[in-house]
């Protein structure tokens, strides 16, 4: 039986091809996928390793590394300990202890000759250059030029010096926390940062320099301690720990640990994507399932005499099973080999769009083959064609000996289709029940499961509902093609489980990009409802970086040309009652805050602001009991005790949320050197180029403040959400890609099934043309069918998927873009009529003797 089965696969391999490319294109998905997070995992942990190297113990500065990153120096930490050169010198004194290197970082943008940031502003990076006895410092080395040895000087690393398009004796703006400095590019280095790598930027100082603009002098953020030889780091961390100031914030450790730490980080990250693009494998995978089964069911049933006559000669139900099963396994062997060396193509065209397109610039390194993903590349290929040809397998072994004997196909019996349709239609009643509940609830794992269900229970019932919907386009076919339109829909609905199975491959992609399309449009629509609704001002100025505003900067954009309203928002936190709870105020100018945002009031008064008192959201007031006239009896961060009393209750849909409080009442009683979260700009002829310039010029051309109206607003959030669709669309080809193979496969098979048939329609007169254009609408009926269906099924998850996030966008509706949906539909007719171009043309060149004589 394995000689008759190696047979087998042999005679057949021109219509087993694109079975087994299917199979490897989703085994290759899996391997690239394995071999692309295993080789980005090794690089990322061994540039980690790198970095720590010399590094024996860190000692850290917690409210130093906050201070440095947040500008608007929240957190207390005027009686806090201290890392001070003093310390730095003490520890470079141990025992064992080769050097001691203090370190400065926090924000520093940089603008490139336009004045645009370059890089992410939360990944714009500044720290110190601490050069050795030979100029250089060994952390970062130089490319070209020197390093910054005083005020007035810096230097940047080679990307960022690129994309600017600066060389050494160039003059930089650079933007901290204060007035935007125009340095001296002194030279460009090199460094493996991460945060620099994945999109930000480096700028050095000299050391002091940093300290003034980060800290204070002589303050560091860090100290790096490194050993000399044959010094025990565990011994020396002891050491460190008796040296250095103790409080909460002072945290030491040693490179080992902190190496260790960053690696579980790395390994979270990349099982993280590997875990997302696994899913999308497993999608092309579950696609080459519904191909496999169909070609080996149709296998299965053009060898119905050639099974029958094993059965006759002595072969058991078993032994026919087993033969069937091993041509699965010698196909899915094949298949998952080439996918495998496919997949470590797939691994280094990833690699080179993250470092390209992407500019994710991941570290240099070889390409990472672990013999566990050779493995579960091959066992995943074998087993998926084994699972997909346990029913065609079973059905061989049914085949009776002499009644088979006269018949090329054995049709579906009437007790196996009422048990195929009932499990359908519990499967889609469960499901769908699923999806309503987790609509309702906002639950997105019932909302996935529920969909997982009615998919499944949809494929199921794909035979049932075949020659109903393909029956609908028959009057069209006949009228505008004639004979060849009511033979292409007679084959399509002739073997409903064959087109069902053809169908529902496309189905899945369909599906899956039309939910996504849906929900892309909603909740682009709801950002815009919002925007347009909302917010009244023209201009919203803020940090790139998330960091705080300076309180000043308020008024410097209050004077600037062409300005007729402005106010700052900024969050103080409070201590309301006896210490048991925290409230944040938003403090907001009270007297133009009315032309700058929606103020909708449900109860009290909308003037409650300019009197003093409190505006309180909705939800917050159901959250924490808040009614008007509620007196808040509160402690502010400078220890000040005060009452405020709740003068308004505001609508949900306003512009305004959780607790809202006049400046003038709260902004006094804030933390010294607060910042601000953003200010609200209203212009006197509203938003116009000029007074957006006017703007910019007011923050001094800071590259880190970015000034944005309700257009840039809109347009970058539809930008993020275009940017994911267009990964995830990119990411669902290869199961389109699956899904054209499968419909070409069946389309050849049933050519080839059907030889007698169409050598006896061109012998009673159907010409080439009627034969190709039978094949062709043949294959569009049954593409459209799967498309009709898939767009159904998206739009109903979507819808569900929708009412999950009605919490995070507000009065967020499901938007169903017509011609998006429209152009899903023409590309899925479009699929049908390429795959049908080689089958026809096949079809249309057959001997029409040698086909009628064939059996």
């Amino acid at each position: 039986m394995f000689r008759t089965a190696l047979r087998n696969v042999l005679a057949h391999k021109g219509r087993l091809l694109m079975t087994m490319l299917a199979v490897m294109l989703g085994t290759a998905f899996v391997a690239g996928t394995l071999v692309f997070t295993d080789t980005m995992g090794k690089a990322l942990r061994s540039q980690n390793s790198k970095s720590y190297a010399d590094i024996a113990v860190t000692v850290s500065d917690g409210s130093a590394v906050s201070r440095g990153y947040d500008h608007g120096g929240n957190g207390d930490t005027a009686n806090a300990p201290t890392l001070t050169e003093d310390t730095r010198k003490k520890l470079a004194a141990l025992p064992g202890v080769a050097d001691a290197r203090g370190v400065v970082s926090g924000f520093a943008g940089i603008a490139d000759k336009k004045g645009a940031l370059i890089g992410n502003g939360f990944s714009t990076t500044g720290t110190n250059y601490v050069p050795g006895a030979d100029g250089t410092d060994p952390r970062y080395p130089l490319v070209e030029g020197r390093g910054p040895k005083e005020a007035g000087e810096i230097a940047l690393d080679t990307r960022t010096a690129g994309k600017g398009g600066f060389k050494p004796g160039d003059t930089v703006r650079v933007a901290v926390n204060g007035p935007v400095m125009e340095l001296k590019l002194t030279g460009t280095l090199h460094t493996n940062d991460p945060r620099v790598m994945s999109g930000g930027s480096l700028a050095a100082f000299d050391t002091a320099t940093a300290q003034q603009l980060y800290l204070s002098p002589g303050r560091y953020a860090e100290l790096d301690v490194k050993a000399k030889p044959g010094t025990d780091d565990t011994a020396l961390l002891a050491a460190v720990k008796q040296t250095v100031p103790q409080g909460d914030n002072i945290d030491a450790r040693t490179g080992r640990e902190l190496a260790a730490k960053q690696d579980e980080m790395i390994a979270r990250g990349t099982k993280i994507l590997n875990t997302f693009l696994m899913g999308f494998a497993g999608i092309a995978l579950f696609v080459g399932i519904f191909i496999i089964a169909n070609t080996f069911t149709m296998l299965v049933a053009q060898r119905t005499k050639e099974l029958a006559l094993l059965r006759a000669v002595g072969a058991t139900r078993r032994q026919i099973t087993r033969s069937v099963k091993v041509e699965a396994v010698l196909v899915g062997l094949t298949a998952s080999v080439a996918g495998l060396l496919a997949g470590v193509g797939i691994a280094v065209g990833l690699k080179a769009l993250v470092n390209g397109p992407m500019d994710a610039n991941l570290p240099d390194g070889p390409l990472v083959v672990a013999p566990a993903t050779v493995l579960v590349a091959i066992a995943v290929g074998v087993l998926v064609t084994l699972v997909a040809a346990w029913l065609p397998a079973r059905r061989a072994s049914r085949i009776a000996p002499v009644a088979a004997m006269s018949a090329t196909e054995q049709p579906a019996t009437q007790k196996s289709l009422v048990v195929r349709n009932t499990i359908g239609l519990l499967f889609t009643l469960a499901g769908a029940g699923a999806l309503a509940a987790g609509a309702s609830g906002k639950e997105v794992k019932l909302v996935g499961l529920g969909a997982g269900a009615l998919l499944i229970g949809v494929f199921v019932l794909t035979p049932l509902l075949s020659r109903p919907l393909i029956s609908l386009l028959a009057p069209v076919l006949r009228a505008v093609y004639g004979t060849p339109g009511k033979l292409a829909q007679e084959n399509a609905v002739r073997n409903p489980r064959r087109t069902a199975a053809t169908a529902s491959a496309l189905t899945i992609g369909v599906t899956l990009i039309t939910s996504l399309t849906v929900m892309g449009a909603s909740v682009n629509q709801a950002v815009d409802k919002a925007a347009a609704t909302d917010l009244k001002a023209d201009y919203t100025v803020a940090m790139q970086n998330f960091s705080m505003l300076s309180p000043e900067l308020a008024g410097q954009i209050a004077k600037a040309p062409g300005v007729s309203a402005v106010s700052g928002e900024r969050s103080v936190p409070v201590t309301v009652g006896q210490g048991e709870d925290d409230e944040y105020l938003v403090a907001v100018d009270a007297a133009a805050i009315g032309q700058l945002a929606t103020v909708k009031v449900k109860e009290g008064s909308a003037d409650a602001l300019k009197q003093g008192k409190l505006l309180v959201s909705s939800a917050r007031s159901e959250h924490a009991g808040y009614q008007v006239g509620s007196v808040l009896a509160v402690t502010y961060p400078d220890g000040t005790k005060g009452s405020l009393t709740v003068g308004g209750i505001m609508e949900a849909d306003t512009a305004l949320a959780g607790v809202v409080a006049p400046e003038a009442v709260v902004g006094p009683h804030a933390k010294p050197g607060s910042g601000l979260n953003k200010i609200m700009v209203k212009g006197v002829n509203g938003p116009t180029e000029e007074l957006k310039q006017a703007l910019r010029d007011a923050t001094g051309g800071n590259p880190l403040i970015s000034v944005k109206g309700d257009k840039d607003i809109k347009a970058e959030s539809r930008r993020s959400v275009t940017d994911m669709l267009n990964m995830m669309y990119g990411l669902l080809g290869m199961s389109v890609v699956i899904a054209v193979l499968g419909v070409v496969n069946t389309m050849a098979m049933s050519v080839f099934e059907r030889r007698r048939e169409i050598g006896m329609l061109r012998a009673i007169g159907l010409d080439r043309l009627g034969i190709r254009r039978m094949v062709r609408l043949e294959s569009l009926l049954i593409a459209l069918f799967g498309g009709l269906v898939g767009v159904g099924l998206g739009i109903l998850v979507a819808w569900a998927g929708v009412r999950t996030v009605a919490d995070s966008f507000k009065d967020i509706t499901t938007v169903v873009p017509p011609l998006q949906v429209a152009c899903y539909l023409l590309a899925a007719a479009a699929i049908g009529l390429l795959a049908a171009l080689w089958p026809a043309h096949r079809a249309a060149k057959l001997d029409i003797l040698d086909s009628i004589k064939s059996q």
